[in-house]
């Protein structure tokens, strides 16, 4: 016989999921894809830190904008003064003043207290306003795109969770039809043997399949509750759910349409490729706003000025307004570096878009062969399940005539059980290799 069927089915199911503690599900519950697709968006910690990144590019954005408003400020201070000693050689006539003179006609003060206010609008700055607010707007368009792509990665992840949640239900499923008819093999064989019609060793070999598709269920139920955890951490519900898939969420696959049509969709619809298109505006901006530097800063300034020191004087309605005029002669010389600084990430920008535009295309390419190879592999799939279930009625029925051997009879059920398992599972590929193809051109939607 050939490989004992323990391995072919192990080998069959765990390549699909990942080896994790068991854990049992309790509450069954069903679970539609769309229904799985909404949790998931919701739970998702990627999608909660693109969401985070979004709105700090929004405080950026508004940080820009308020460098449009004036500044205001404002100052206020009391202070309390000693009484020093003064003694002046002279007076107002010029002739010399003795010491007590001298205080008496010096005002006493231990006090002060003064307030001012400041403001300044800019009424031109280089331009450095404008190019940074607008360079803000690309930054803050560019991180919603990125939160857009990462939620279509959200979607394509819970739909390969969903599949492999599938392939465990029916791969659970497949082995307990193909245990009960095991079980009763067993049973006519061990009559058979009572009643000295099979030899012992015909019956053992019987056995032995069935310990082997036993051993074979318990992998499959342990590999359905690590999915169905994973699947409830993804959703965010309770580990104890057992979730139960949709039978005909992948049953339907659709035309691939040519491979130049994909890749004209993933150039014109990928998030990454908008995103890094408005950089590169960003990036032009910024090198506007840079040399906004080489020009001079004119403001509106005013301000207000109150005072009061006891003994000497008392200021208020100081009231100036006027316009300033500031240029820093220094940016003739550094902003230059600045400005080539500026250059650089332009060019670092634009040759990351090349490469981007050459890895879509590759993608592209791949998820289009991957699809078309999943809907080739159902049409054969389900040609060899016809074949096979052929072979094991032929098989059967010259066992029953005593033309075959057991072994013939038992490697033709195992060739049955795994060509419907090839089948079940193809379908699940092929759909979940279309979306994968939608998720690489941009076009995959919730």
């Amino acid at each position: 016989m050939k490989h004992n069927f323990l391995t072919l089915v192990v080998a069959i199911v765990c390549s699909t999921f990942t080896c994790l503690p068991q854990v049992w599900a309790q509450d069954v519950r069903p679970l539609l894809l769309s229904e799985a697709i909404n949790m998931s968006l919701q739970n998702s910690g990627k999608l909660k830190i693109a969401n985070a990144k979004v709105e700090e590019a929004l405080a950026v954005l508004r940080e820009s904008q308020n460098n449009r408003l004036p500044d205001l400020k404002a100052s206020a201070s009391y202070l309390r003064l000693n009484a020093p000693d003064v003694t002046l050689k002279m007076n107002a006539s010029g002739s010399q003043t003795g010491e007590d003179n001298t205080r008496s006609s010096i005002p006493q003060v231990d006090q002060a207290a003064y307030a001012l206010i400041n403001a300044s609008m800019p009424l031109f700055a280089g331009f450095r306003i404008k190019y940074g607010i607008e360079s803000a707007k690309y930054l803050e368009l560019a991180a919603r795109l990125d939160a857009e792509k990462d939620k279509e990665e959200v979607i394509q992840n819970v739909i390969s969770a969903y599949s492999n949640l599938y392939k465990a239900h029916k791969s659970v499923a497949l082995v307990k039809e193909n245990l009960d008819r095991e079980q009763q093999r067993v049973a006519d064989f061990s009559n058979l043997e009572k009643n000295g019609v099979m030899a012992r060793n015909d019956l053992l070999k019987a056995q032995l399949q069935k310990s082997n598709i036993e051993l074979a269920l318990l992998d499959a139920q342990n590999n359905l509750n690590i999915t169905n955890v994973n699947m409830n951490l993804m959703l965010g519900l309770p580990v104890s759910s057992l979730l139960v898939p949709d039978s005909t969420a992948f049953e339907v696959a659709p035309l691939p349409g040519t491979i130049n049509d994909w890749i004209d969709k993933a150039l014109a619809n990928r998030k990454d490729r908008a995103a890094l298109a408005l950089r590169i505006q960003a990036a032009n901006t910024a090198i506007k706003a840079n040399k906004g530097a080489y020009y001079p800063s004119l403001a509106f300034t005013g301000g207000y000025v109150a005072a009061n020191v006891p003994n000497l004087l008392i200021l208020s309605n100081a009231l100036n307004a006027g316009i300033g005029l500031q240029y820093d002669l220094a940016s003739l010389y550094k902003t230059s570096a600045k400005v080539d600084a500026a250059k650089a990430r332009l060019h670092q920008v634009q040759a990351a878009d090349g490469i981007l535009a050459d890895q879509v295309k590759l993608e592209i390419f791949n998820a289009y062969q991957n699809y078309i190879v999943s809907v080739r592999k159902i049409s054969v799939y389900k040609e060899s399940v016809e074949q096979a279930n052929e072979n094991y009625r032929i098989t059967k029925n010259k066992f029953d005539n005593s033309l075959v051997t057991t072994t013939e009879l038992l490697d033709a059920d195992v060739a049955q059980l795994q060509a419907q398992l090839n089948y079940a599972f193809s379908k699940t590929d092929a759909a979940v290799a279309y979306k994968k193809l939608e998720q690489t051109a941009g076009t995959l939607k919730q």
